[in-house]
Formats: C-alpha cells, sequence, structure tokens
C-alpha cells in the first residue's frame, strides 16, 4: 500500500506558481485556437469585383 492509500484522503492537485487566472486564460486560448471557423451562412456572399489586369 503506498502512502497516499493510507491516509484516505487523496492529495489536493496544484500547479506550483501558476495562477488560476493564467490557468484560466490558457484555457480560453486553447478552446479559441482548437475551434474550427464557422462555415459561411448560405445565401450571403460579399459582392465579387471585377479585377482588372495589370497594365
Amino acid at each position: 500500500m503506498s502512502a497516499t492509500e493510507s491516509k484516505g484522503q487523496p492529495l489536493p492537485f496544484a500547479v506550483a506558481g501558476v495562477s488560476m487566472r493564467d490557468l484560466l486564460a490558457a484555457g480560453e486560448a486553447a478552446a479559441l485556437i482548437s475551434t474550427p471557423p464557422r462555415a459561411p451562412e448560405p445565401g450571403v456572399s460579399e459582392p465579387v469585383e471585377d479585377h482588372r489586369e495589370a497594365a
């Protein structure tokens, strides 16, 4: 039996030197980066300008 099992209570998990604000900000940034962009809505398109050829 290990030392943590003999106590009967799990040790609290903590990251030394990292504030909760930093952890939450990192989670928000990860969610923002990992979310794919939304697909354009059907029927709504930007007007296409005619491109002139270079002289």
